[in-house]
């Protein structure tokens, strides 16, 4: 303790050297407009710059599961590529039938999966060619339906929404069945109206069926982790675990499909009786 009073003794001028200039600075930026704008100014730039700083910290260690979600991509587009024979030699190609796919990229920047109705906001609306109802999906499977759009960004209606209802088909055979979801757990889906006589097994993936002006078909969605008849006896309720983790979202594709709004015009014309 003695040392640290000997310690101001003998520093006692530069010391009260340091505390009247720190003073003047004070009333010099509080009494002129000028200076004090100039401190703001200064303020804003070094805070600034500490934020890009923290953002490019965040970023670079985010790299590691930035780099996994790229890997799988592209293991999946290898795949797709190796197995572009064998799909030419058992059925018209899917460029034959729509013309070329364009896959527009987005980001998540909002998720919703604790609700029953959910949503998310992507980056990416009409400037880059977003509109209403076009699919949304992620490197590991489908995301959910654009529902509206801005300039800049647009919000979606989630396969996690009560509202939501997507055609899907199983892998191993081309049954087909509803997509839906009950709100009991978010990497859970049902599939609902599949023909009893369809052949399932638990692991059995999931793909959209290609019904829709929404998305072409193959595109994963899960695999089969149970099921069973329903009340009728006559379909299957299949529980679907989700390839995507819904609660955690990153990059996304928004689905442009070639002509589609031309079908839906076609198809509003037509009289809605039974």
């Amino acid at each position: 303790m003695q040392q640290l009073i000997n310690f101001f003794i003998r520093k006692r001028h530069f010391l009260l050297f340091c505390v009247l200039v720190l003073l003047g600075l004070y009333f010099t930026f509080q009494s002129r407009s000028y200076h004090s704008g100039k401190y703001l100014s200064a303020a804003n730039g070094i805070s600034g710059t500490l934020f890009s700083w923290t953002s490019g910290i965040s970023d670079y260690l985010n790299l590691k599961t930035q780099n996994e979600l790229l890997q799988i991509e592209n293991s999946q587009l290898r795949e797709a590529v190796g197995n572009v024979d064998s799909v030419f030699q058992s059925q018209a190609s899917l460029s034959s039938l729509w013309g070329a796919v364009d896959y527009i990229p987005a980001r998540v920047i909002n998720n919703n999966y604790s609700r029953t109705k959910n949503y998310l906001t992507i980056k990416g609306g009409e400037k880059l060619g977003i509109q209403t109802s076009m699919g949304v999906v992620s490197p590991n499977g489908i995301l959910g339906i654009t529902d509206k759009t801005s300039n800049g960004y647009a919000t979606v209606l989630s396969i996690l929404n009560t509202q939501s209802s997507i055609n899907a088909k199983l892998t191993k055979s081309n049954h087909f069945g509803t997509l839906q979801w009950d709100t009991r757990d978010p990497n859970i889906v049902q599939l609902i109206d599949v023909q009893r006589l369809a052949p399932l097994a638990i692991g059995d993936s999931i793909v959209t069926g290609g019904r829709s002006t929404i998305f072409p078909a193959g595109i994963p969605i899960g695999a089969i982790e149970s099921y069973e008849l329903d009340q009728s006896g006559n379909y299957y309720v299949v529980q679907i675990k989700l390839f995507n983790d819904m609660t955690n979202l990153g990059p996304a594709y928004v689905i442009k499909m070639p002509d589609a709004s031309e079908i839906q015009e076609l198809e509003e014309t037509i009289p809605d009786e039974e």
